[in-house]
């Protein structure tokens, strides 16, 4: 399995996801756009990650290399790589799509509840309630041919999906202990601001026992529905390497 990262600054990474990688035996490469903005073809590539980030989707001329990204990311859909972007990922995504991006009448910072929004679509599917950590000002329209997968009560487009290809998550379920004191570190300006949905540093580095637990069990089932073909959840093999194939088995 051939994976490409796109990270845009160093303290926001996969988190989590880099257990699903190992476990999956993946080819992973990474752009770091802060450092090197070189990127590969999309070609022979199974899987595109892109990250989250504090910078905006529209800052092209403060970040000329967004131009490129939105490009490799253009022609990775086109070649039906899977993507999966969180926060300025998925926003990169619906830019690319095509749809608006824009600021969110509020700043979500902090751990809040998601709700799944669940129609007949036969689409990935969330639990009903969930956790997720969330850092953003910024939304987006859904892409044309996408299915909202989940809401918040600040903010309605917290997920989509397009085709069992591309799948967009404004929330973070990538988040380790770790990481998120390395977001509250680099972000404490943001946190100093008045908001009805931006919690305390002490909140956010203090979520309840067993939170980073059920993130990654939320998040690992999304990189087994991407990398999953449907024939192959029938017969009950997993993503594209065969390793672990109870993972595979059901979607969420």
């Amino acid at each position: 399995m051939n994976v490409q990262v796109l990270q845009h600054v160093p303290f926001e990474g996969i988190g989590n996801i880099a257990a699903w990688l190992n476990a999956h035996r993946a080819n992973v490469q990474r752009t770091c756009f802060f450092a090197d903005a070189h990127l590969p073809s999309a070609s022979g590539l199974d899987l595109v990650i892109a990250i989250g980030g504090p910078m905006s989707v529209l800052d092209e001329a403060k970040f000329p290399w967004l131009r490129a990204e939105k490009a490799f990311l253009r022609q990775a859909i086109e070649q039906g790589v899977r993507v999966l972007g969180i926060c300025l990922g998925a926003q990169l995504i619906a830019d690319v799509l095509g749809a608006r991006v824009y600021r969110n009448p509020v700043k979500e910072i902090g751990w809040f509840a998601v709700d799944a929004v669940h129609g007949a679509e036969e689409v990935f599917r969330f639990p009903p309630r969930f956790t997720a950590f969330h850092w953003h000002g910024e939304t987006f329209d859904l892409p044309r041919g996408a299915v909202r997968l989940a809401r918040t009560s600040g903010c309605e487009n917290q997920s989509f999906e397009v085709d069992r290809q591309i799948l967009g998550l404004q929330f973070h379920l990538e988040v380790t202990a770790d990481g998120i004191q390395e977001m509250v570190r680099h972000g404490a300006r943001e946190l100093a601001q008045p908001g009805s949905f931006i919690q305390t540093p002490r909140a956010i580095c203090a979520p309840p026992p067993g939170t980073y637990a059920d993130v990654k069990r939320l998040m690992h089932p999304i990189l087994d529905y991407l990398l999953t073909d449907e024939n192959e959840v029938r017969e009950g093999r997993s993503p594209r390497d065969g390793a672990t194939p109870d993972a595979a088995k059901s979607r969420p």
